[in-house]
């Protein structure tokens, strides 16, 4: 069960889309990283 859900999560650098319509579901006691194509997070 998530504790925190975030759905259609959007985020932009002016031209530069970093999340586009992202769902995202954090669980109790897990612990959770984004991490970009370049290995970045």
């Amino acid at each position: 069960m998530a504790i925190i859900q975030c759905r259609k999560v959007s985020k932009s650098f002016g031209a530069k889309v970093a999340l586009d319509r992202v769902d995202l579901d954090f669980q109790e006691g897990k612990v959770t990283g984004l991490l970009g194509p370049n290995g970045a997070g």
